[in-house]
């Protein structure tokens, strides 16, 4: 009985302990990072963003059960005494969040033996293909770069790409494992970082043939620390890279790994450099321009909507163009592109939707806007800012108001971690005096879905165009 008692109160206090697991994972399983939210009882407790039950965490939760149930067998075996046992229990509970970290640490030798044989199986796989390996890495736009050059080349070639945003070292296991074929001429490959080191261990893994850089800013601060330990970063690619790499010229960061990289190499995206943009139409259907094509001028429609996704398909283009795909199969292909999910996708309806909610930079912010204001009709801005900036973040959430001031009829703010900055920028001037714009675009705030939602029911009439820009996860808010 006392036994059955022990798994009872084991598999109650795991249960409780989902939150917490929870938590754990939108920190992406930093220790030091969800201590500091446990010390704050800072959890995430919302339902935006719910639990992925991967066997990582289904293998945590039991490691959980087990040490809630020997150290309950330890404790009331040898203090058979009723009321200790429930002033123990009160404690069980109040330590649960640590339980969950200890049962961390005890799993991490086994989840670095199971991450070991899932990488060598992967690589086992792709020494067998004779594939040649594209990676893609920068802050802004390597998703959207990859699924148009994945659309562009399957004119021609037999391609694989890495879906969704896979692009940590299991991600891409996963993608090699499941999708890639011996037969594929190539394989496209996202490269994510969020510390100096983790591109190198991507390019170790799948090897780099050819490489693309897309822009780079000031994005992740908070775990690079500076501009100069993200740029060194993106740089691992380069290094890696056996054949070229093309680089985009829309950044000062893009520009300077260019100059540095001393080896095979293709400016693109301004004026002169070997692929470009001009002569550009936007509109809310879509996009109109000339691609010049290392020499060539090719006119070029598109469903994609803003000048961000024509620079992606530049570079993209750029690289099917040195893999020998034809000029003609490449303007057939932007002609039929598909836009990337939560990343300026237009949804029609009785109000237009622009869904630009999977992440957000300032540059993205600002050609986002640029995309509303072709629209007629009210202008609204759903968006809870960006984030992950460090000491950066408030100026540039000031200056995001301020731009959303600028074009909205409505900046409906969500959440508190940005609030102050983008109320800030939206209403008064850099000397605190109040915007000539503040008069012009309402503020309403929001603390959760639930309340945007409502907001927004209430809100909305035929004819108006939505803007949704970034998503934080419960573990913002």
């Amino acid at each position: 009985m006392f036994v059955l008692y022990a798994i009872l109160f084991s598999i109650g206090l795991t249960g409780l302990s989902y939150i917490y697991v929870k938590t754990f994972q939108l920190e992406n399983y930093r220790i030091k990072k969800y201590l500091q939210k446990a010390a704050k009882f800072n959890f995430s407790w919302g339902r935006k963003t719910p639990l992925v039950f991967t066997n990582r965490v289904k293998r945590l939760f039991f490691c959980t059960f087990l040490l809630n149930f020997f150290v309950f067998l330890i404790f009331y075996g040898l203090i058979p005494h009723f009321w200790i046992n429930f002033a123990l229990s009160i404690l069980f509970f109040i330590f649960l969040p640590i339980w969950v970290a200890i049962s961390f640490l005890c799993m991490c030798p086994v989840e670095n033996l199971i991450k070991k044989r899932f990488i060598k199986k992967a690589k086992d796989k792709l020494a067998k293909c004779s594939c040649k390996t594209i990676a893609i890495t920068g802050s802004f736009g390597k998703t959207t770069t990859k699924n148009i050059l994945f659309q562009l080349l399957k004119e021609e070639f037999d391609v694989c790409a890495t879906p969704k945003s896979f692009n940590t070292p299991m991600g891409v296991c996963r993608a090699i494992l499941e999708n890639l074929k011996e037969t594929d001429d190539f394989f496209i490959v996202e490269f994510g970082a969020r510390r100096v080191g983790d591109i190198e261990e991507l390019a170790k893994l799948v090897g780099v043939d050819f490489g693309i850089v897309t822009p780079i800013g000031n994005c992740h601060l908070e775990t690079f620390g500076s501009i100069e330990n993200l740029e060194n970063t993106k740089f691992e690619l380069c290094r890696s890279a056996k054949n070229l790499v093309v680089f985009s010229g829309k950044s000062d960061s893009s520009k300077k790994l260019f100059d540095r990289f001393e080896r095979k190499k293709y400016l693109v995206g301004v004026q002169g450099s070997f692929a470009y943009a001009k002569d550009v139409q936007i509109t809310p259907q879509g996009s109109a321009f000339v691609l010049v094509l290392d020499g060539e001028q090719l006119k070029c429609r598109t469903p994609l909507l803003g000048r961000a996704n024509i620079d992606n398909i530049v570079e993209a283009a750029a690289m099917a163009h040195i893999l020998g795909e034809s000029n003609f199969d490449i303007v057939r292909a932007i002609e039929k592109l598909v836009p990337t999910p939560h990343r300026l996708e237009l949804i029609k309806g009785f109000v237009n939707v622009i869904d630009d909610s999977y992440n957000s930079n300032l540059a993205g912010f600002k050609e986002a806007l640029a995309v509303l204001s072709s629209f007629e009709g009210r202008r609204i801005v759903v968006s809870p800012g960006i984030v992950e900036l460090g000491k950066a973040q408030f100026e540039t959430n000031r200056l995001v108001g301020q731009e959303v001031a600028k074009c909205a009829d409505i900046f409906l703010i969500m959440n508190e971690t940005n609030k102050d900055a983008l109320t800030a920028g939206a209403t008064r001037t850099t000397d605190g005096k109040k915007s000539e714009n503040a008069s012009k675009c309402q503020i309403l705030y929001a603390k959760s879905r639930e309340e945007q939602k409502k907001i927004l029911k209430d809100l909305l009439k035929v004819g108006d165009t939505v803007l949704f820009e970034n998503d934080l996860p419960d573990n913002l808010r």
